[in-house]
Order: C-alpha cells, then sequence, then structure tokens
C-alpha cells in the first residue's frame, strides 16, 4: 500500500489536496516520517505500538500512553470512567462513558458480528477481553457460550498465526485488545470474530477481510494501513461485501497521503477527535484531533457521495470518534502489563463499527453514503486541525464536512 518514490511523486501530482500534501511532508514524503515530526508535548506521553513497516506492509495504529499504568486485577465498583486511578486501574473512558458522549443505548446489535482484523496471533486475546468486560460489568463473551471466535485468514480456527515474533510487529497484541474492547464497550451484546492475518502484508490483511463475512460478520472494524499508490485499487474488492459494512482507520499522521484501506470507496474512512467532558448542553466538547488522518487520493475515484470542492479524488475521512491518547480509552492488554489507556484512529474505528452494530444496518452502510445523507444526525465537529493546507477543510475542522473527521461524530444511531 506505500507507493515507490517514483510513483508517489506522480500521484500526487493528481490533486490540489494532494499536491499540498507532497509540499507539507518532511524530506522523503512519507507519512511515517512526518510522524516524527509531531508534536513533543505527544511524543513525550504516548508512542506507536507498531513501528514503520515496508512497502507492501500495514502498520496498526494504536498510540499507547506512556505516563498511564495500571494495574492487572478486575475493576471495582467504585471506579467510574476516567477517575478510575484511584482504583489501581489506569485513567481512561470506559463504556458508560462513550455510550454518554455519543448517545447510544446500552442494548441493541442482536443479530449482529463484529469482525475485528489484526494481524498475528495473541494467545491473549480471549483471556484479556474476559477481564476487560467482567471489570466493566458487560455479559460474558467466550468461545463456550458461543460469543467469541477465533479464526485465521482461511476462516478456520486452527492453526491460529503465532504471536508477533519482531519487537516491531508487537504491538499488534495491543491493536487486538484495543479492538475487542471497543467493540464490547459499544455492542456488548454483539458476537465478536478476530480473525488473525498471517502477516502484517496488504495481501494476507486482504484476505482476512475478505473472509469474515462468510464467518456471519455484519461489521467488519480494520484499524491499520498504509499510504495509498499505484496498484492499491486491486485489493478493493476484499473490504466490499454485499449487505456487510467495512470500516477503517484513517490513520494517525495528520494530513498526508490517504491511507488504505480507508481510502477505498467501499469502506467507511474514521477520523479521530478529541474528547472532553465540558459544561455544554451535551455534557462533551470535541475537537479534531491533531494527528487525525486526512487526505486527497491520487488514485481512487471520488464516490458521486462524496461534494466537496477541493479533492477531485477520494477523501478521508467520513465520520470519526474519539482518538487522542490524551482523551483515551482504558483497554487491557497482557502484552502492556494489564491496564493501559490508548488512542490512535484503530481506537475509533471498533468503536465506529460497534454503532453500526448496535443500529442493525449494516446493509446501509456497505459504504459512507448514508453518513452524507444523514450528517444532520451527527455531532457536527467544528474546530481543530490536524495539519497544514492554508485553512481549507481537508485539513482544518468546520461547520459541515471536513476531512479530519468527516461529517461528524456519533449522535445517537440516527445516522446509521
Amino acid at each position: 500500500m506505500r507507493p515507490s518514490p517514483a510513483n508517489r511523486a506522480f500521484g500526487i501530482t493528481a490533486g490540489f489536496g494532494a499536491l499540498v500534501v507532497a509540499l507539507m511532508l518532511p524530506l522523503g514524503g512519507s507519512a511515517q516520517a512526518q510522524a516524527q515530526a509531531m508534536p513533543a508535548a505527544a511524543a513525550a506521553t504516548a508512542h506507536d505500538a507498531c513501528g514503520p513497516v515496508p512497502l507492501g506492509e500495514a502498520r496498526c495504529l494504536v498510540s499507547v500512553r506512556n505516563d498511564v499504568h495500571g494495574g492487572l486485577g478486575v475493576r471495582g465498583p467504585a471506579a467510574v470512567g476516567r477517575n478510575a486511578a484511584a482504583t489501581g486501574l489506569p485513567t481512561g473512558y470506559g463504556p458508560a462513558d462513550l455510550r454518554a458522549a455519543y448517545r447510544l443505548p446500552a442494548t441493541g446489535g442482536k443479530g449482529q458480528t463484529i469482525a475485528l482484523i489484526d494481524a498475528f496471533g495473541d494467545p491473549t486475546a480471549e483471556a484479556d477481553l474476559a477481564v476487560y468486560r467482567a471489570s466493566y460489568g458487560l455479559p460474558a463473551c467466550t468461545t463456550a457460550n458461543g460469543c467469541f471466535r477465533e479464526v485465521n485468514q482461511k476462516g478456520k480456527p486452527s492453526p491460529l498465526p503465532p504471536a508477533p515474533a519482531t519487537k516491531i510487529a508487537a504491538g499488534w497484541q495491543s491493536e487486538t485488545s484495543l479492538d475487542l474492547d471497543m467493540a464490547s464497550a459499544i455492542c456488548s451484546t454483539c458476537h465478536l470474530l478476530l480473525v488473525e492475518a498471517d502477516d502484517q502484508t496488504e495481501a494476507d490483511l486482504g484476505a482476512a477481510a475478505a473472509v469474515a463475512p462468510s464467518l456471519g460478520a455484519t461489521e467488519v472494524s480494520n484499524s491499520y494501513g498504509g499510504e495509498e499508490g499505484n496498484g492499491i485499487s486491486g485489493y478493493a474488492k476484499d473490504y466490499r461485501h454485499p449487505g456487510v459494512a467495512y470500516v477503517a482507520s484513517s490513520g494517525d499522521y495528520g494530513y498526508t497521503v490517504p491511507s488504505a484501506p480507508a481510502v477505498y470507496a467501499g469502506v467507511i474512512a474514521v477520523g479521530g477527535t478529541s474528547l472532553t467532558r465540558s459544561t455544554t448542553a451535551r455534557g462533551w466538547t470535541e475537537t479534531a484531533w491533531s494527528r487525525s488522518g486526512s487526505g486527497c487520493s491520487a488514485w481512487i475515484a471520488k464516490p458521486a457521495w462524496q461534494h466537496d470542492s477541493d479533492c477531485p479524488g477520494r477523501g478521508v475521512a467520513d465520520v470519526s470518534a474519539d482518538a487522542d491518547p490524551a482523551t483515551g480509552v482504558a483497554v487491557y492488554a497482557t502484552v502492556d502489563g494489564g491496564w493501559v489507556e490508548v488512542g490512535g484512529t484503530s481506537a475509533s474505528a471498533p468503536v465506529i463499527a460497534g454503532v453500526i452494530a448496535l443500529a442493525g444496518n449494516p446493509g446501509k452502510l456497505t459504504d459512507a453514503a448514508y453518513l452524507y445523507a444523514r450528517s444532520k444526525d451527527l455531532y457536527d465537529v467544528t474546530s481543530g486541525s490536524n495539519g497544514y493546507c492554508g485553512g481549507g477543510y481537508l485539513c482544518t475542522a468546520g461547520t459541515g464536512y471536513d476531512a479530519p473527521t468527516g461529517n461528524g461524530t456519533p449522535d445517537g444511531l440516527g445516522a446509521f
């Protein structure tokens, strides 16, 4: 999914938005290089769990707080939301916080199965999920009761891929925990299907995403990405299936070359916000997260349902949710030592998949068209920026559609 330097130089001349990207990126032109230039304050408190990857591979997009550490135990009843530190658990939003922020019902999702696509194996995935759900009083979701399934990229329960063999790839286990926990937080009665690709290549991840509907998945969440480039359209078919909603993280490197699979026309691209409590009537305030991925495609044609003026190709993102690690979510992951607070658009993608599952209409969301038609039913995020584009909507939040946050964040289930 990462173009060669020559292809990237050719591709970014295709549109106004992509041309600006070429001017704003550091030497070398890649989003990974841009990540090195993120604000020092953010770099001091969080780290990207997955490191840079070569051409043809994708990286997970979870950002783990360095300054927040929790314990190994189950949450006590006195702990609520971000005030959990007193119990020995980390700060971080829990299910009740996210439901309150986005006006979501505590029940719903009958008959829905959310597939989470990740690379490599995670031998503690089910055990970690059990701790998270028990800690928040969510119903058990296990292999034994039929709620949880873990399969390989061929859709088989064995052999499962081994755990990552390198430190660079080890962050995928953090990603797996985040994905399962956020799907649980939003739709606690949905079934969960963990599909583990053999490797983090675009081919293996695409195969995993493509097999999920055959196992009953109604929503498929993909919290990873690589820069778009020549040839990426060949994998678009892996992320489209009749009646199934595919969502993907928009990326964590601000305004830059769009990320695939989020850039595919059949995928709902999910950006990120900073979510904080406030004294407003809503009780919460959101701004565009400074690292939320956005961009204008030089390779994917503009869908009929996008009408913004400054991007001749597919624009990213379509919708958004909390992704800032500074306003992050609590996650339980053995690989991280227990409870941690995390962010990244890896968090917002499974949140949106869970919202779609709660609404129970995935057939309406086989692309993002319905979200554009029902944008009035979303919270409009009108402030914040994720880079430099001359103050335009491709990198600056404002009234109506903007690329960092799309059409907005969930305000109940009306847009889903």
